[in-house]
């Protein structure tokens, strides 16, 4: 039962929410044209998957479109029984619990009484650490919405009054360098319209003003979104893309705010460019391509109708080609802190912004020394002249080439001839 001050005008809310979704706009790719998703699919299948992380982006994008994969499902079951996720961030083990609950031969067991009672001590931590760091969470607010869909799907414990008090809109931990983040606008329209529906159906309990609150939140969300939309429909950057058409898909987004067909078109012509060459690119962006949504997992239903409706093949995604004919090319590199170093970069045609690190390093090793950890996308720049990324200092090396961010990492943005690239210390 909901706890209600005034029944009947939040009844009539209530029910005014529940009207079918005629204004959700859903776009997906047509059996006929499935083979436009091959190489999503190929890239995804043949890839190895060292860590659980990496491991389960794939098997729940796999297992949203109804592609099963019982070897990958094994791999991430039994690392989950032989390791401790203690070494698992929040977001991390929430996508763990996102990817087995996709399974339907998975141990719930496994899911339900053990990952989750973990997760809900972890995002206790994300919410001690933001009531002592000035707001600032352990990990970000992309991992903390994650968290809580994964709460919110499998019948974990949060607070309401913690989701009204941290997930306000205009909550700085939705920008990155003063630029709104679509992909973390967009999980937190999922998570929060997970939490929405909780509450319709008498699942959580909320008064009428956290119930209004959410509702409010997720509208002024999704105006975010629509916000940083661009001339060619991408939502953000292509990166983004995928999710915030989740996000768009269960909001009330009618044909006039978003014109999705043209979305669709934009991202599928991206595929056959190697855009989504990392697993991760392709296992973010192939939900939304098919029509579900990460609100789906619950449901009973089979997506696709196995893995036959792919002509699934296993061999290695063909490279890009490089687009100058020369072997080799010439690039800036540039760190900025307080003070500025410089230098200029030979590299292989076809590198990309790694291979100018590591060069520039051999060059001075002082003034470009720097260490990475390896993540779901690839390298992560950690530190640069021994100065550390700090999360709690929301703190990071930001990369840019001709003074604009960019959208790639460090293992994934091809160098160009002539570019001037740059590593900066910055805040977000």
């Amino acid at each position: 039962m909901l706890l209600l001050s005034h029944h009947l005008p939040l009844l009539g809310l209530l029910l005014f929410s529940l009207i079918p979704s005629q204004l959700c706009t859903t776009c997906e790719v047509n059996k006929k044209d499935l083979s436009q998703l091959q190489p999503l699919i190929s890239t995804m299948i043949s890839s190895k998957y060292p860590r659980a992380i990496q491991a389960a982006n794939v098997l729940l994008s796999l297992r949203l479109v109804g592609i099963p994969d019982q070897s990958l499902e094994k791999q991430l079951i039994q690392e989950i029984r032989d390791r401790s996720v203690l070494d698992l961030t929040s977001g991390q083990l929430a996508l763990v619990i996102l990817a087995l609950g996709a399974c339907q031969e998975a141990n719930k067991t496994i899911t339900h009484f053990h990952l989750v009672r973990q997760l809900e001590e972890k995002f206790q931590e994300e919410i001690g650490n933001m009531e002592e760091h000035h707001g600032n969470p352990l990990t970000n607010y992309y991992q903390l919405s994650l968290d809580v869909l994964a709460l919110c799907l499998f019948d974990g414990s949060y607070s309401i009054a913690d989701i009204n008090n941290y997930f306000t809109p205009e909550n700085k931990n939705f920008y990155f360098g003063g630029q709104f983040s679509v992909d973390t606008g967009a999980m937190a329209v999922l998570a929060l319209t997970c939490v929405k529906r909780s509450i319709v159906n008498g699942q959580t309990k909320a008064n009428e003003e956290d119930f209004k609150n959410i509702d409010n939140y997720i509208k002024s969300l999704v105006k975010k979104i629509l916000s940083e939309k661009k001339e060619n429909g991408l939502l953000g950057n292509i990166y983004s893309t995928g999710e915030a058409m989740q996000a768009l898909f269960v909001s009330s987004t009618n044909e006039s705010e978003w014109n999705c067909p043209q979305t669709l078109d934009t991202v599928l012509k991206e595929i056959p460019q190697g855009t989504f060459q990392r697993p991760i690119a392709a296992a973010q962006v192939l939900p939304a391509l098919r029509g579900k949504t990460y609100l789906d997992i619950n449901k009973n239903s089979s997506g696709l109708s196995g893995s036959g409706s792919f002509n699934i093949s296993t061999h290695e995604p063909l490279p890009v080609e490089p687009t100058s004919s020369s072997s080799f090319i010439s690039v800036n590199y540039t760190v900025k802190t307080n003070t500025t170093y410089f230098t200029r970069v030979t590299v292989s045609n076809g590198s990309v912004f790694l291979d100018v690190m590591e060069e520039a390093q051999k060059i001075n090793e002082t003034a470009f020394r720097f260490t990475f950890v390896e993540s779901a996308w690839g390298p992560y720049i950690t530190s640069v002249q021994g100065l550390e990324a700090s999360n709690t200092d929301r703190t990071y090396w930001e990369l840019l080439n001709k003074g604009k961010s960019l959208d790639q990492g460090v293992g994934s943005y091809v160098v160009h001839n002539g570019d001037d690239l740059e590593v900066r210390w910055s805040k977000y």
